[in-house]
């Protein structure tokens, strides 16, 4: 696994919005996957929970997490990043799942009647599969 800072390609390709799974740890350290909406926000992964989702309790409990992001064309590309949640605050004017609901909609988010908390993930290490293929990795 490489560490940061990622190369131009795979941040150009992190600014997109691209299928992405996320992985947090329970209590009892079994990891728990889940589809998530992403965005690339100044280094650093940007992710936004409603108040019950059980990944809200489990970052507050351990930070490490890692996210899976594939290329929206061709999901044999794909960027891996292995980090821990740096930052965590109420995002209470909702501007934050705005901004992910325009990535990945072109509209603001239509839920407004619940709390949600906003995520900022720092990379501590990554690997390119396909067109990304880090290339301090064995052929």
């Amino acid at each position: 696994m490489s560490k940061p800072p990622l190369p131009e390609a795979a941040v150009a390709m992190l600014r997109k919005p691209n299928p992405a799974v996320i992985t947090t740890l329970r209590r009892d350290g079994q990891p728990v996957s889940t589809a998530t909406w992403y965005l690339w926000d100044d280094g650093r992964v940007l992710v936004n929970m409603d108040e019950g989702r059980k990944r809200l309790e489990h970052m507050r409990h351990d930070p490490r997490v890692a996210l899976d992001v594939l290329d929206e064309g061709d999901w044999y590309t794909h960027v891996a990043i292995t980090g821990h949640v740096e930052e965590m605050r109420e995002d209470t004017d909702l501007a934050d799942i705005d901004r992910l609901a325009q990535q990945y909609t072109g509209r603001p988010y239509p839920q407004r009647d619940r709390r949600r908390f906003s995520a900022w993930i720092a990379a501590d290490g990554w690997h390119g599969w396909g067109a990304l293929k880090d290339s301090s990795q064995p052929g």
